[in-house]
């Protein structure tokens, strides 16, 4: 397809992988690399990101598990062509497929052994105010979160991994959610040391029954100044991994 809106080709994973992206819609940063990091896949594994946009964590997936097969849903055609051309300009086109649809009731061929997404932060329009046009179905979902979940859950194989991250005070939304259908981990993630945590990464395991999982915190900043901690520094790069095996 032709795509008419201004376009930026970005570097991301310490300019590991090249990103075409939207200059002014939804732009992938750094919740779709932390999400991506959270994500462990055995050789031969398949999986799905729903909602994957131009594919920055889907990417970033393929790229750290070079035996998987990844499945992009989106539903939106502009972000679903930027996430196929992406794919083959970093040669991932090969083992990452997209599908344009609705992540929420598309099916896959078979059981996955994850799914992974960072969904729309709000599903009331009315508590923020409206983003621009092009950032809308990223910001605002019409199904709530438990609805992705409930999505996510019923795609996976038996013992198979749900990973997201959400904003941290929707926690209790997500537990609830996944009570009494998976084990959980949970890694909250704080600007700075001190500060309240404002992300959460979670870890499901469909059909767990293991007690609740609450792990150190990630922390991003080091102080103020916005430089980054070592850990965060180097998840961002690419050189390290998430690890939310409890």
């Amino acid at each position: 397809m032709t795509i008419t809106a201004p376009l930026t080709e970005d570097r991301i994973l310490g300019g590991q992988l090249t990103l075409t992206q939207t200059a002014d819609g939804y732009r992938a940063g750094l919740d779709a690399i932390l999400l991506a990091a959270a994500v462990r896949l055995k050789p031969g594994a398949r999986a799905a990101e729903f909602g994957c946009g131009p594919g920055a964590a889907l990417l970033s997936v393929a790229h750290a598990h070079t035996n998987a097969q990844l499945t992009g849903v989106e539903l939106d055609p502009v972000a679903a062509d930027l996430a196929r051309r992406n794919a083959a300009a970093n040669g991932l086109d090969n083992r990452v497929a997209i599908v344009e649809a609705d992540a929420l009731s598309w099916r896959p061929e078979a059981p996955l052994d994850a799914v992974f997404f960072n969904p729309p932060y709000f599903d009331d329009p009315d508590t923020l105010r409206a983003p621009k046009p092009g950032k809308q179905a990223a910001w605002i979902s019409a199904a709530p979160l438990s609805d992705w979940i409930a999505a996510g859950l019923k795609r996976l194989k038996s013992g198979g991994a749900l990973v997201f991250i959400h904003r941290a005070d929707r926690l209790g939304e997500a537990l609830i959610a996944l009570q009494g259908k998976a084990s959980v981990t949970i890694l909250p993630v704080h600007p700075r040391a001190g500060a309240p945590a404002k992300r959460i990464l979670g870890e499901a395991r469909a059909g767990g029954r293991a007690p609740l999982g609450l792990l150190a915190p990630l922390v991003l900043h080091e102080d103020d100044s916005g430089a980054w901690t070592r850990q965060a520094d180097a998840v961002l790069r690419g050189a390290a991994r998430l690890d939310l095996t409890g």
